[in-house]
């Protein structure tokens, strides 16, 4: 086998290293190690300190939101599932809105979407399969802003580790929606996924069911092992994504496709040059980034019939999604024409604008309540207990140490 693509490599291997240092297994060749763990503190506690305004109106509304939550599936989930569902849906869209805002009125971040004039007429209004490629930790947040553009937020689910649903708000609220959460066991998974999905056929709304087939992001050590394995195949040797595990799509497609009429095959590309990479941290660093996202539309009725044939199908269209990526490199665009109505959603910054204004409030209104002893002890437990929580997000999303030694990939 070939070398690892070494630009492709060099600059995953960077990002790896900027997300998770470690000085007694990496000789880093290009930056002094002090400096790097230095600028990683100081990126991590400068994230800490100018997330914790979001987190903290992210924790009131999500408890509120929680508290519905509960309160409806012990009452309405009983007698009536869609009830539920689409109140679920409308108070959870609330809470995902301001992750929306987070991002694009907060940090500045930018979606282009290239598509063509169906594909986008149908997005929103019908039942569809997700398949993107796995890039960063903000790709599930990611399909949210499309999802929020194309009116279906409320049924925005995912495919997540299971893991996910103990993280405060954000993986409570998850569950309620219904996204599925995974063991990473395959003999634990597959009757847990027929049963989640076969739970779906009464939904009431369109949903998006996102599913990440690679099952982990791209980083140069999954690369490597990605391209020795596809040596080891006879496949094509990727270079901007990795072999998608088919198991957990070919139980989808055979699962939902009586009642899911779509899936959107989504490639993410992230353009060279700019200088900040999105993830969670920069968002809440308030560093603008820009993706640009293409979008296929494909008939699940027109997949085929086979486990082996969609499995096929599904490698098939990663080896294009590597292609279409090369060529994005190349010429900074891809073919299809861009969707200019994809802008930035007012809605998100007037419901984050009302929350904030409601929990400012209530906030002073408490704060005046208490003797004026226990005012600033109160004020810097609440702030000490959201550093924590927006701590916990942050490890929670960060990358894995990189396995791959700068001079290794050098010398490739």
């Amino acid at each position: 086998m070939g070398g690892p693509k070494m630009g492709l490599d060099l600059k995953l291997y960077l990002r790896d290293i900027e997300n998770s240092i470690n000085k007694d297994d990496y000789l880093l060749v290009y930056f002094p190690y002090h400096q790097l763990i230095a600028h990683r503190e100081a990126m991590e506690f400068s994230g800490i300190v100018g997330g914790i305004p979001f987190i903290s109106l992210f924790i009131f509304t999500g408890i509120l939101v929680n508290l519905i939550q509960v309160s409806c599936y012990l009452t309405i989930w009983p007698v009536s599932k869609s009830t539920f569902r689409r109140i679920n849906g409308a108070i959870t869209e609330l809470l995902w809105l301001e992750v929306v805002w987070l991002m694009e009125w907060w940090s500045g971040f930018e979606v282009k979407v290239h598509t063509d004039a169906k594909t986008c007429q149908l997005m929103g209004k019908e039942h569809a399969i997700i398949m993107p490629n796995h890039v960063s930790d903000s790709d599930t947040l990611l399909t949210w802003i499309l999802a929020q553009r194309v009116g279906c937020l409320r049924s925005a689910l995912t495919i997540v580790k299971k893991t996910t649903r103990y993280l405060p708000v954000f993986g409570w609220t998850n569950w309620f929606s219904e996204s599925i959460f995974l063991d990473r066991n395959w003999a634990k998974d597959e009757s847990k996924l027929k049963s989640s999905f076969e739970a779906l056929s009464d939904y009431p709304t369109p949903f998006w069911m996102t599913i990440f087939v690679e099952g982990t992001r791209l980083t140069a050590d999954k690369l490597v092992e990605a391209q020795s394995f596809a040596s080891s195949k006879g496949y094509p040797i990727p270079k901007n994504v990795l072999i998608p595990k088919t198991k957990g799509i070919v139980t989808a497609v055979q699962s939902l496709r009586s009642f899911v009429p779509a899936i959107y095959d989504v490639t993410i590309a992230i353009p060279k040059h700019q200088p900040f990479f999105p993830t969670l941290l920069t968002f809440l660093k308030m560093q603008p980034c820009k993706v640009v996202v293409h979008i296929k539309r494909y008939s699940t009725k027109d997949l085929p019939e086979s486990d082996q044939g969609i499995a096929q199908w599904c490698r098939n269209r990663f080896i294009a999604k590597d292609e279409l990526l090369e060529n994005f490199a190349a010429t900074g665009t891809f073919d299809e024409e861009e969707i200019t109505e994809f802008r930035r959603s007012t809605k998100s910054l007037i419901v984050t604008l009302i929350f904030a204004g409601i929990f400012l409030v209530g906030g002073w209104i408490f704060l005046k309540r208490l003797s004026s002893g226990w005012q600033y002890p109160t004020l810097a437990t609440i702030i000490g207990s959201v550093a924590i929580v927006v701590h916990i997000f942050i490890e929670f999303t960060k990358m894995p140490p990189p396995k791959i030694k700068a001079t290794q990939i050098c010398t490739q």
